[in-house]
């Protein structure tokens, strides 16, 4: 496959077979296109909504205009430092590994460059902004939104991440897995995703007297 998806993002992956399988650094090197929300004053571990809150912070004095000057002023080459909840390797283990086990480890910060970061606010929740984010190779689009949030003296994570475009390639025009089961001949059923089992109810108590 041309790029590795968060656990939970959704959205575009091209796969190579065969004699593509040559070409997969081309892909892998085209600029990507995401879509997301940003949950403002709450913090995780993993910058996204895969871990539970850990850091609240005020987020009320956070206006429209301070948002999309914010996003804009991010526009353009930066470095940026991969988060531990990643599958990037450092001495030949994942981050991911590493930061589940609690350790934190020293990394690199990486060229990054953002075509376009555009804001907007929910219009019914003021703490939840949604995003369109334009970027090169390698960027973390977790880390973008936190770095956004602190840059507005708060802090944040991602609660819905979506990729929509690798270089000139659409999410619109992709297949998705059951789809190209169909096409195949195949059952999707077996493809689908199979809801988390909900929790049971809790049992009611009744008082007697």
């Amino acid at each position: 496959h041309c790029g590795t998806l968060d656990p939970m993002a959704t959205g575009l992956l091209i796969l190579c077979t065969g004699k593509a399988t040559k070409i997969v650094d081309t892909y892998q090197a085209s600029d990507k296109t995401y879509t997301g929300t940003i949950r403002l004053g709450e913090g995780t571990p993993s910058q996204d909504a895969d871990t539970e809150v850990n850091e609240r912070e005020p987020w009320e004095h956070v206006t429209d205009e301070a948002l999309r000057d914010a996003a804009a002023a991010m526009h353009g080459a930066s470095k940026q430092t991969p988060p531990m909840y990643s599958a990037l390797k450092v001495d030949g283990k994942r981050l991911y590994q590493s930061a589940r086990e609690g350790v934190d480890v020293e990394r690199k910060q990486r060229d990054v460059f953002i075509h376009k970061f555009e804001v907007e606010r929910d219009a019914a929740d003021a703490q939840a902004v949604h995003f369109m984010a334009e970027c090169s190779k390698g960027t973390y689009v977790r880390t973008l939104a936190l770095d956004l949030c602190k840059s507005l003296g708060t802090t944040g994570h991602l609660t819905a991440l979506r990729r929509t475009k690798i270089g000139e390639y659409s999410v619109e025009d992709a297949w998705t897995i059951e789809s190209l089961a169909v096409a195949l001949g195949d059952d999707p059923s077996k493809y689908s995703r199979s809801p988390r089992p909900k929790k049971p109810p809790s049992p009611t108590v009744n008082e007697t007297s």
